[in-house]
């Protein structure tokens, strides 16, 4: 455990030490983590064009607060706070945009973003999604993650974890099933109350 908070503390110390007028030294995290940041903005919008920006404008809030990373975490973990914070704060603006008044002055009913994009996930499940992801065996859980989550190919998947893309295909399958079974429990649970 101490290794893992040692290796935390440097990790801080060298995103600290990156000149953000470097700009190579921030090409290397945008590159490292471009991915991952979209497939968060992806999964939590649903719509291709909006993540892209919503991406972009991750990395663009990365670069001015950089100097902020304390390493009271690992740089990924305060990285996927950032992006969830920066999509949701988008989200509460376009609400706040919807918001408009009629010629009479009356308000019409608010616009939900979540609720309008029917790919888009709620907070809640969101919360029992990611419960349900760590109640998973920990391969498959890591074939998940990395398939649906980080948006890695199967044939990626299998050099990462030293499997065949096969066993790959097979776990996602048994994760996919295993989430889907999951998640009707916490509905019907919720239901129930």
């Amino acid at each position: 455990m101490a290794t893992n908070a040692t290796s935390i503390k440097q990790q801080a110390g060298v995103i600290r030490a990156l000149d953000v007028d470097d700009m190579s030294g921030f090409d290397e995290i945008y590159s490292k983590h471009y991915r991952r940041v979209y497939s968060i903005c992806l999964r939590m919008t649903g719509n291709v064009a909006e993540a892209e920006d919503l991406t972009q404008e991750v990395f663009l809030q990365l670069h001015r607060k950089l100097k902020s990373f304390r390493g009271e975490s690992a740089f990924t973990t305060w990285l996927h706070r950032l992006t969830v914070n920066h999509v949701l704060m988008h989200f509460r603006k376009r609400r706040v945009r919807s918001e408009v008044g009629t010629d009479d002055g009356e308000m019409p009913d608010q616009v939900d973003p979540i609720s309008d994009n029917p790919r888009a996930m709620p907070i809640v499940d969101q919360i029992a999604l990611d419960s349900a992801i760590s109640k998973l065996p920990k391969g498959y859980r890591a074939v998940f993650i990395l398939h649906d989550v980080e948006g890695y190919e199967h044939e990626e998947v299998a050099k990462i974890l030293g499997c065949s893309s096969g066993t790959s295909k097979s776990q996602l399958h048994k994760a996919r099933l295993r989430l889907r079974k999951f998640l009707l429990e916490v509905a019907e649970d919720q239901a129930a109350a």
